[in-house]
């Protein structure tokens, strides 16, 4: 396999994985109807595939418990009559698209009753798939890379409403270091009300843009504004910068976020509180140096008395 560095990329060519929210958990609580959030959407895909005729979009859905493909632009099967289109009101070209949504949200949701019956998520946050997404979209673009020599430069666009889940902290970050690897973009729209810190690692540590609209009545012009340039376009193109970025990391122990913890010098682990010994490889840890610098400073502090 060549290397990344020395793959022949189409400048105006572009290949979008988009990675939509469906947590049925988030939709259910926000003011916007998740069919009005994929209207923006849809219109925003048929705005891509318009600006190239050889553009390809990749859409998977990203639920509470599963994610999966829905739609591929280079599969003949996903083009569907035009009575069809008709009566669902949408074009014909995302008629497999909206069939395969319904049914991926039906299942996720039994899922999610399941869980609810079997006491398996009281205390899990209501966070989407996020880790198992990224991953699926990583293993097409690969898949994409050892087609040929030639191909379409690359890119990923997470749409996400739902919260972090600190849980997914190891499974994330490892995608990201994977997409910074392979020199694919991870840009981000965070619609919920509370931003995200995973989104914002993702888009700065692979050179993407990160973007949370405070209204999504204009989230289409958002999206084509900002999203829907290549990466060729985008060296001429004035994007929004990053005004801060959330680097807190998750403990290993609590799957909490944190401000400090503790660093594992062997396996890099982190935790909140002092352990005797790593949970993730086992090394042995000495005695804390913060409880003696604590001491240290008490004893200072009450020199003067005596």
């Amino acid at each position: 396999m060549a290397s990344v560095a020395s793959k022949l990329y189409s400048d105006d060519v572009s290949l979008l994985v988009l990675l939509l929210d469906t947590n049925p958990l988030f939709w259910s609580n926000t003011s916007t109807t998740f069919s009005q959030f994929l209207s923006h959407v849809l219109a925003f895909l048929n705005a891509v595939s318009g600006l190239n005729q050889l553009n390809q979009v990749v859409v998977i859905a990203t639920g509470y418990s599963s994610c999966d493909y829905i739609y591929d632009s280079s599969l003949a099967s996903n083009v569907m009559s035009s009575e069809s289109g008709s009566r669902t009101g949408m074009p014909a070209l995302f008629g497999s698209l909206l069939e395969k949504l319904e049914d991926f949200i039906a299942r996720d949701e039994e899922l999610i009753k399941e869980g609810q019956e079997h006491h398996d998520d009281d205390n899990r946050i209501s966070s989407s798939f996020l880790s198992g997404s990224l991953s699926m979209a990583l293993c097409y673009i690969q898949r994409v890379f050892r087609s040929g020599h030639l191909h379409p430069q690359p890119r990923i666009l997470c749409l996400q409403g739902s919260p972090d889940g600190p849980e997914q902290y190891v499974a994330v970050m490892n995608s990201i270091f994977s997409a910074q690897r392979l020199m694919v973009p991870i840009d981000s729209c965070y619609i919920g009300t509370q931003n995200s810190a995973f989104l914002q690692q993702a888009s700065y540590i692979t050179g993407g843009v990160h973007h949370a609209p405070k209204q999504l009545d204009g989230l289409f012009q958002f999206l084509t504004t900002i999203f829907a340039t290549d990466l060729h376009t985008r060296s001429f193109v004035q994007l929004p910068k990053p005004v801060g970025v959330d680097f807190r990391a998750s403990c290993f122990c609590h799957k909490k976020t944190i401000d400090m913890g503790y660093v594992c010098s062997v396996c890099l682990s982190i935790f909140c509180e002092h352990h005797k010994k790593c949970s993730t490889c086992g090394s042995v840890f000495g005695q804390s140096k913060l409880d003696g610098v604590s001491t240290v400073s008490d004893k200072k502090r009450k020199a003067p008395d005596s």
